[in-house]
């Protein structure tokens, strides 16, 4: 294992220490625990406050998304581990402004049993807590168990969806309403070409030969549908365009937004060769896109890869998702 550390064991700690010294005008914790990030101005009285949390190893997931127009707080668990539903909790309680908390997360058992536990705890304190889960990944079940599937880069378009309704100043209904409607138009798909590394495991965190892909892989290195010889970047857009339109057709006149997102150790040049193609095919159905993100917005340590994620707009989707929106990972200009 060869990375910038002091100690394995305090990768994810020392972590949050620096970030937090980095961006102290943005963000804060809760309680005495820097695993409980929140927005710097929290709590926003009379606004929805929003809070997702998972496993660290995915910046900018998921405490990259905590800021204006975005989401009030976040739960920062071991990598790839849960937080606590106590954590949960006291992120709850510093960034309830009076109109309730929206939980935001993907959907993995860990953090399914904290989260409903943490409602639970909020309940007894008087705050109504909703919860909407991320289910975008078209690889990890089919269309009739779509209740199964992970949560994965998608869940950034809900998080700027719903983070933008509760800037507007949406009621606790509309925003939980908007973001659900979001996220039945939202599906991704991702490629791996080799692992990362846990640093307290310090061993990869499964094998792929040199010459490989698998297809659908998870941001944990969950299984994928099928594990083959690497293709051309034509034909890898391809496969994974081709993958969402089948469970999400899309129809001449339509418009999307499109992400490119790189797993952590993909150059951005290669990035956008995929999104090359993948916008010739769209634009070849007639459907339009509406903006395009090309980056890293959610990652798995240092894995090579890259995950597709198209989301498909009406006039309401589209005018939250131009609306501004700014944390230290991410920014949106108005009308740009």
């Amino acid at each position: 294992m060869k990375k910038i550390l002091n100690d394995p064991d305090l990768f994810v700690p020392e972590m949050l220490d620096g970030l937090l010294k980095a961006h102290p005008d943005m963000l804060g914790y809760a309680g005495d625990d820097p695993h409980c990030i929140v927005r710097a101005d929290a709590p926003v009285e009379g606004k929805v406050a929003l809070a997702t949390g998972g496993g660290s190893g995915h910046l900018p997931v998921f405490l990259g998304y905590v800021g204006k127009g975005l989401l009030d707080g976040c739960a920062v668990g071991d990598v790839f581990a849960s937080p606590s539903s106590d954590q949960m909790l006291e992120v709850v309680k510093r960034i309830h402004g009076g109109k309730g908390v929206l939980f935001i997360y993907g959907n993995y058992g860990g953090d399914v049993m904290n989260f409903d536990m943490a409602s639970e705890l909020a309940d007894l304190d008087g705050i109504e807590v909703r919860t909407v889960l991320v289910k975008d990944d078209v690889a990890s079940a089919p269309p009739a168990e779509a209740d199964r599937r992970r949560g994965v880069a998608g869940m950034v378009f809900a998080f700027k969806i719903g983070g933008a309704k509760a800037q507007a100043g949406g009621s606790l209904d509309e925003v939980e309403a908007v973001t659900r409607k979001a996220l039945d138009n939202i599906r991704t798909i991702g490629v791996a070409l080799s692992p990362c590394t846990v640093p307290a495991a310090g061993r990869p965190t499964f094998t792929l030969g040199d010459d490989e892909m698998e297809i659908g892989m998870g941001i944990h290195g969950e299984p994928g549908m099928k594990r083959e010889k690497l293709q051309t970047a034509n034909q890898i857009a391809e496969r994974m365009t081709t993958a969402i339109l089948d469970d999400m057709p899309l129809i001449a006149g339509e418009r999307v937004a499109v992400m490119v997102n790189g797993l952590g150790a993909t150059p951005p040049e290669e990035l956008y060769i995929l999104y090359r193609k993948t916008h010739d095919m769209l634009v070849e159905r007639g459907v339009a896109i509406h903006r395009a993100y090309v980056g890293e917005y959610a990652t798995s340590m240092e894995m090579a890869g890259a995950s597709l994620t198209l989301f498909r707009l009406d006039d309401e989707l589209a005018e939250l998702l131009d609306l501004p929106a700014q944390s230290p990972f991410f920014v949106q200009v108005a009308g740009g």
